[in-house]
């Protein structure tokens, strides 16, 4: 044992549930050498009362003990610390009950103090890097969040800054990107961001009010303007006073309120229908649309100086199939949200399952993505989330690029997305290394020509479990 390793090992302390009076003395005479605090018990009952009144990072426990054994300890509820099995009948049997049981580990009796540094090398590598990701998770929203938008594709980051630019400012915004992209969000995100985050935000869907009804929806009406109107009605405009009014689909506006918009964005004023007085506004407009309102205004479906009212500053929410780096982060993120929503677990995301979410074209975008995960949550019945628990229409595609892959079809793929492609890639090339190494992380980055330190990273980035305990190092 080298003074290097002794050095390299941190403090940790340790339980030692041994019923041989000298192996619990040899054990924690070089568990001391290292740097470690030890206690010791000499029964498996004596080992849980000592768990229930102190707290231990790690339990080194022999298999065989005199009333509780080993895995009766493991199995134990108040048992909740790392444990490893100590046992000379080391075999893949007992390599097996202890996987199961939820043993970090085991070592052969008579115990190797090199083999024993490994292991606890192995454990606190674990254990730093289950800190790291506890970490990631806790300053998830200050680093890929804004205004509850998760995100950490370039893209994103480029919206995420012209937010903050134009926050102090009332100019008027479109949002421009295809259904489920979170063009709402992102209205909300400005307004939050903005000096009218105290004022009301106000959201209306252009495409959804019955065109004989919009106009009292906007604007207002006072009582008796028509048959149903019997009392005076405050328009959207005046219940936005001071703050944000959100049009979404705001291509499907009628000419003739196009006509009334643009008066107001002029001048300032809106008037109630039925009434010959102005009112004065102050409201910030923030539109949005998934139509080309430059073609419509070309064929005189929008009028073209209002689109040029309404356009002063253009935001584009790409699709979520251009930034395949942000799925992994939304799953996390609409995991978590409604495991707590729904009062039950998270749930574990297998690489199989991962690879067939990254590789899907989400036509629906996030929305199709929440959607699918929480269907996904609800349906899945043991601690990962499977295959079966996924939609159809997101598996059969997976499907059809398995028989692709195996020849069975010669039908030429249409997905052009050179992130989705180089994704689905390094994420099998990933597998095959991993299994052709026995879950080495050293040396299936060398087989893979990447840094160790790049294989780390694309592990996370991508959700892989690199074998998780299992996964060595050289």
């Amino acid at each position: 044992m080298t003074a290097a390793a002794q050095a390299d090992l941190g403090r940790l302390h340790i339980l030692i549930i041994d019923d041989d009076q000298e192996v619990r003395s040899s054990l924690q005479t070089v568990l001391e050498t290292l740097g470690y605090s030890t206690q010791t018990a000499a029964t498996g009952e004596q080992g849980l009362h000592a768990i229930e009144r102190t707290a231990f990072d790690l339990v080194l426990c022999d298999l065989r003990l005199p009333g509780a054994s080993g895995l009766d300890v493991l199995k134990h509820k108040s048992s909740a610390v790392p444990l490893i099995l100590m046992t000379a009948y080391g075999n893949s049997d007992i390599a097996t009950q202890a996987a199961r049981g939820g043993a970090f580990d085991y070592i052969s009796k008579p115990i190797n103090p090199d083999d024993l540094i490994f292991i606890l090398r192995k454990f606190e590598d674990f254990e730093r890097l289950k800190r790291e990701n506890e970490t990631l998770k806790s300053h998830l929203s200050e680093k890929y969040s804004f205004k509850n938008i998760v995100a950490q594709s370039e893209s994103f980051k480029e919206v995420f800054e012209t937010i903050k630019r134009l926050s102090p400012f009332n100019t008027t915004v479109m949002i421009t990107g295809e259904s489920g992209t979170g063009k709402e969000l992102l209205a909300r995100a400005l307004h939050e961001s903005s000096p009218r985050r105290g004022k009301p935000f106000v959201a209306i869907n252009c495409g959804a009010i019955p065109e004989n009804l919009m106009e009292s929806e906007l604007f207002g009406h006072k009582k008796g303007a028509f048959t149903d109107a019997s009392r005076d009605k405050k328009g959207l405009f005046e219940e936005a006073s001071g703050g944000t009014l959100f049009l979404d689909e705001v291509g499907e506006l009628p000419l003739h309120l196009q006509v009334k918009l643009l008066r107001a964005l002029q001048e300032q004023t809106i008037r109630r229908v039925g009434d010959e007085q102005s009112i004065p506004i102050d409201v910030r407009l923030v539109s949005a649309t998934l139509r080309n309102l430059e073609n419509d205004a070309l064929e005189g479906r929008f009028r073209e100086d209002l689109l040029y009212r309404l356009n002063v500053v253009s935001i584009h929410l790409p699709p979520l199939r251009e930034r395949i780096e942000d799925i992994s982060l939304l799953i996390e993120h609409f995991m978590q949200k409604h495991s707590k929503r729904l009062g039950i677990p998270a749930k574990k995301i297998t690489t199989e399952v991962m690879k067939v979410l990254l590789e899907y074209e989400w036509r629906g975008n996030a929305r199709e993505l929440e959607n699918c995960m929480e269907r996904a949550l609800v349906l899945s019945q043991g601690d990962d989330i499977g295959l079966d628990s996924l939609p159809d229409q997101v598996t059969r595609g997976h499907s059809t690029r398995q028989q692709n892959a195996s020849g069975i079809h010669d039908k030429v793929d249409d997905n052009l997305s050179i992130k989705q492609k180089t994704a689905a890639l390094e994420i099998d090339l990933i597998q095959r290394a991993l299994a052709k190494t026995g879950g080495n992380r050293t040396h299936a980055a060398k087989i893979l020509e990447i840094s160790h330190r790049a294989l780390l990273y694309k592990l996370k980035e991508y959700g892989l479990s690199g074998g998780d305990s299992g996964a060595k190092e050289s």
